[in-house]
């Protein structure tokens, strides 16, 4: 069985996907083998510079075509980032999932076998919101700038991130009561709640155009909102705010703001938002066949936005505008999508409310077809720092 079969009868069986991100597999694509079971961090080269997000696991075989990279490159990316950070995303096939509305709240209930866990969530609409009107919607964990949302027609919808997993060793909530003993981390199981909440929108909620989804949250909640956009295709927009390491921050160049959030203090600090896995490339991050530039392309052709401001050193701003986010641009550009992606820079620091006026031209633009002429690709006031991802100047001499 290849690997691209394989794949979607284990790993990622889970996923709403159509060629992991809404593209038909080919049924004669033959993709390269992916080393089984996956190397341990050992066994990887130290890369000192970004891995080159076109060169399969097996360190040799190159990304032929854009078909190749959304049959082949884009499952194995999913299969290594569930292996070595995230753990591996339940079987939603195997997952009930119903809801009760009363009012703007949301009661919802999954089960699994004999299994159940449930949370809520609360539903804001904008005007005019209504069953033949449906309008877009951000979820969101932590809280958002609502009315921002609100007054430009799109709901914004928040559940309880703490009880679907508490941010800690736990393991209790809604998400460890299905799922206790899996080595999973928290940032996926958050994750989980993105897509049941979406799950109970569609069912109870008709004001609201399930197919026009936005996700989002700050800090490592914004680690957690690009989990959500990462394992579920349903999403249309992911909106990382000042997310650090495991979020938009790089593993390398970790340093590049002064403060410093690496992967080593990450681990220890919070050790239970990533797998096990992820702590076997501690005092070795250079080892890992990713960087979050990896974790970002794997996205497309959906749409990222990712928000950073400029006094916000410790999740290393400059490193992700600088770093991942040009580095992610090579890959959506090659494959077409570039538009799709975008690098909100702004004054103020860590989770300045101001972020979600910062990037809203850019949902306007994605989730209600608006123009702007805002330019989401200026870094200023830093510049692209084109040595850290080698390996784009032989993108344009691949096929496309």
């Amino acid at each position: 069985m290849n690997h691209c079969n394989k794949l979607y009868d284990t790993a990622m069986n889970s996923l709403t996907l159509l060629g992991s991100q809404g593209h038909v597999l080919t049924a004669n694509t033959t993709c390269p083998t992916t080393p089984s079971p996956l190397p341990k961090a050992s066994a990887f080269p130290t890369i000192s510079t970004l891995p080159d997000p076109f060169t399969y696991l097996d360190g040799k075989t190159q990304v032929k075509s854009t078909a190749e990279w959304y049959s082949c490159r884009q499952p194995e990316i999913m299969h290594m980032i569930q292996e070595y950070q995230y753990g591996y995303y339940p079987d939603h096939s195997m997952e009930t999932v119903t809801a009760t509305r009363t009012g703007n709240s949301l009661a919802i209930q999954i089960a699994a076998g004999s299994k159940t866990g449930q949370f809520s969530a609360t539903i804001n609409l904008p005007k005019g919101a209504s069953a033949s009107a449906p309008v877009p919607v951000v979820i969101a964990i932590g809280g958002i700038d609502n009315n921002a949302y609100l007054q430009n027609g799109i709901a914004v919808v928040t559940f309880d991130y703490s009880t679907v997993a508490a941010d800690s060793n736990s393991k209790t909530g809604a998400f460890w009561s299905l799922y206790n003993g899996r080595d999973i981390g928290v940032l996926t199981a958050w994750a989980w709640g993105f897509h049941r909440t979406l799950d109970a929108l569609i069912l109870k909620a008709p004001e609201i155009d399930g197919t026009k989804v936005g996700v989002t949250g700050c800090s490592r909640l914004g680690k957690g909102a690009l989990a959500a956009g990462i394992f579920d295709s349903r999403i249309t927009l992911t909106m990382p705010m000042s997310s650090g390491v495991q979020g938009l921050g790089p593993y390398r160049y970790h340093s590049l703001s002064g403060q410093d959030e690496t992967l080593e203090n990450s681990k220890q600090g919070a050790g239970w938002w990533s797998d096990n896995a992820l702590g076997t490339f501690v005092g070795q991050s250079e080892r890992l066949p990713f960087d979050a530039h990896t974790i970002a392309a794997a996205l497309a052709p959906r749409a990222l936005i990712i928000d950073q401001g400029v006094s916000d050193p410790y999740t290393n701003s400059k490193g992700t505008a600088i770093v991942v986010f040009p580095a992610a641009k090579v890959v959506y550009d090659w494959l077409g999508v570039g538009s799709q992606i975008g690098m909100a820079i702004r004054s103020g620091g860590h989770c300045d409310m101001s972020g979600y006026t910062n990037v809203l031209p850019f949902v306007m633009k994605i989730l209600k077809g608006t123009t702007t002429t805002r330019n989401y690709t200026d870094l200023s006031p830093w510049t692209a720092m084109a040595e850290t991802y080698p390996w784009s100047s032989e993108v344009a001499n691949m096929h496309s």
